[in-house]
Parts: structure tokens; C-alpha cells; sequence
């Protein structure tokens, strides 16, 4: 599909316009979404795209390069970021307050209609916020967005499972039933899967039979996650099984993720030291951890406050009728 920031067949004069169109409705976009944040007296903050920590999570693969530092002997391995959240959370713990990010980060191995390997996120952190205040303010900024109305769908994950993929409860579901699952709904033969792997199992449904089906004419916010599946949220003072994070889709894509934040500096480490684990059994590079965060951490504890991370290419995509986020951008991987 041609990119729509450069048309061919209409000559140079509609390849011109079409251009200045789409430039502008992007600027426009970033003009909403920082007046949106500077109105409820949001600081926007600009953190460092390198760091000597790379990101334990076993999902997340990041770019890196060497650079000659002066002083050192070798070059110095810096990690680019595929978020700006430990920058950030030091900048909490150092007495911020509200804070948000507006720009570039980088993830490796992704290349699609929905990703780039270098894209624009909207990352922002409110104190006092619980995980329903926040989810409550990324629909209303959503909704200012794509301006057309669409309703509000709020479902537990296991809501979700129930009503989108018929198993009544997936926490005590077996492997089989979600195996069975994917069937019904003609999902094509995954090999490779120990039948008896059920955290694996369900993930697929969630992402083969139910994530495609989550915001169709509509915001639906996804919540209450396993603890399993926690990454750095809070876990539930009410249900020890649950997580205190949620996700955000519209039209079969998600746009947003988001906590109410992990604030003990020991589950940090916990919770980073199990995800280098995990990529080793995964044979995933070693990534060094971000001590500066851990001991900003330990010093100086996270205020109680909710944060979430946002993709601005694909809100553009959608606010626009694109389907594909190159479509919006200047240019893309292959065209840089």
C-alpha cells in the first residue's frame, strides 16, 4: 500500500499538498496532545535517549551502540531507550511531580503495520492518581483525539475472556479448554507449545481470538491482569491475583499500557532479577540492570501515582483512517 505521505500517481503537485496536509495534521496531533497536559499543569520533561541499562523485560529488545566516552579506554556500550520510564521514575522520586514525555524511542525487531523500529510515545505520570483515575483521563485524551463519540467498554481480563473467548474463568481453565479455544475460532495449528503450558496457552487466546475483537466502535480498557503478568504494577490489596494494570484498544489495537506503579525498590530488583532469568532460559542477551534507578529507589521512594505509555503513531493512524502507521510518519525504517 503506497505510503499516503507519497503518492505517485497524481504528479508532484498532489504529492506536494498531500505532504504539507498530512505534516500538518501530525503537528496539529502533538499541539492536542501537549495542550491537553500543559492544561492540567503536566510538566513535559525530556530525558536521555541513551543509558548504559538496557531493559530486562524478555518482550522488549533494545538497540544499542558503543560510543567513545572520553576518559575511557574502550568504547562504552549505551543502551537507546525503548521507553523513557527509569529516567522518568527517577525524576518522580526526586520530587517532579506530574510529569510527560512527547517523543522518539526505539525497539528492536518490530516492523509492521502497527510498529516501527523507531516510533513516538506519549508516556506521562500522575500522583495520587489510583489505576481507574488514570484510565479514566487516557480515554478522555483519547476521545478529544479521534473526536467521533465512540463508547467506553471497561472489562476485567476476566470479563474479557468471558465474553470474547466463552471461558468462563481463565484462571482456573485448563491448557485444553484454551487450546480448544483457538480452534473454535479457527486459529491456524501452533506448534512448538508444550500442551501443558497454560500461561502460554492463554496468552494466545488473548492475542489470536480476543484482542482483535476489543474496541470495535469503541475505547475498551482491558484490566486486572494476572500478578503473573504484573510487569512493574502493583499488585492488588484486594485480589492478591490480580495486577493493578491495564491496556487500552480501539479498533483491534492496542494504544495503551499502563499502572498504578510499583513503588518498594526490593520488588524492583525481584521483579528485574526474574526477567533476566526468564532471558536466559530464552537465550536473550544479558542486559545490565539500571542501578541508578534501583538506588534512587531505595533513597528516595516513588511517590503513590499511576503512570501509562501511549503510541502516538498509531492515535494518528486511527484519527486519520490509516492502516498502516507509515502512512503517517516522514519516513519509515526502510525509507530513512
Amino acid at each position: 500500500m503506497p505510503n499516503k505521505l507519497h503518492p505517485v500517481e497524481n504528479g508532484l503537485s498532489s504529492e506536494h499538498d498531500s505532504l504539507q496536509g498530512t505534516l500538518k495534521k501530525r503537528s496539529q496531533l502533538l499541539q492536542t496532545l501537549r495542550a491537553f497536559f500543559y492544561a492540567r499543569s503536566v510538566t513535559e520533561v525530556d530525558t536521555p535517549i541513551l543509558s548504559r541499562a538496557g531493559v530486562p523485560d524478555v518482550h522488549l529488545h533494545s538497540l544499542f551502540t558503543d560510543v567513545r566516552v572520553p576518559g575511557e579506554s574502550e568504547r562504552q556500550r549505551f543502551y537507546l531507550h525503548t521507553s523513557p520510564e527509569y529516567p522518568m521514575k527517577r525524576l518522580l522520586c526526586m520530587g517532579s511531580g506530574d510529569i510527560f514525555y512527547l517523543g522518539k524511542v526505539f525497539r528492536d525487531g518490530d516492523l509492521s503495520p502497527r510498529h516501527q523500529v523507531e516510533f513516538t510515545m506519549l508516556e506521562w505520570y500522575r500522583l495520587g492518581f489510583s489505576m481507574f483515575d488514570l484510565i479514566d483521563e487516557v480515554v478522555e485524551l483519547i476521545q478529544s483525539v479521534l473526536t467521533v463519540g465512540l463508547p467506553v467498554e471497561r472489562l476485567s481480563y476476566q470479563q474479557a475472556f468471558r465474553q470474547y473467548a466463552g471461558i468462563e474463568n481463565i484462571a482456573r481453565a485448563s491448557s485444553q479448554q484454551c487450546i480448544e479455544c483457538l480452534q473454535s475460532h479457527g486459529v491456524p495449528e501452533i506448534v512448538g507449545v508444550d500442551a501443558d503450558d497454560k500461561a502460554l496457552w492463554e496468552q494466545l487466546v488473548l492475542t489470536e481470538v480476543i484482542e482483535s475483537q476489543l474496541g470495535k466502535e469503541a475505547v475498551t480498557v482491558l484490566y486486572h491482569y494476572p500478578a503473573r503478568d504484573a510487569a512493574l504494577a502493583q499488585i492488588s490489596a484486594e485480589d492478591p491475583m490480580v495486577a493493578e494494570r491495564f491496556e487500552v484498544f480501539v479498533n483491534g489495537m492496542e494504544l495503551a499500557n499502563g499502572y498504578h506503579e510499583l513503588a518498594d525498590a526490593k520488588a524492583y530488583r525481584q521483579r528485574f532479577s526474574e526477567s533476566l532469568s526468564q532471558r536466559r532460559d530464552l537465550d536473550l542477551p544479558e542486559v545490565p540492570l539500571d542501578e541508578r534507578l534501583l538506588e534512587t529507589l531505595e533513597k528516595n521512594p516513588l511517590p503513590d501515582c499511576s503512570g501509562v505509555a501511549l503510541g502516538v503513531d498509531r492515535l494518528f493512524a486511527l484519527q486519520q483512517g490509516y492502516s498502516d502507521i507509515q502512512q503517517g510518519i516522514g519516513f519509515g525504517l526502510k525509507e530513512s
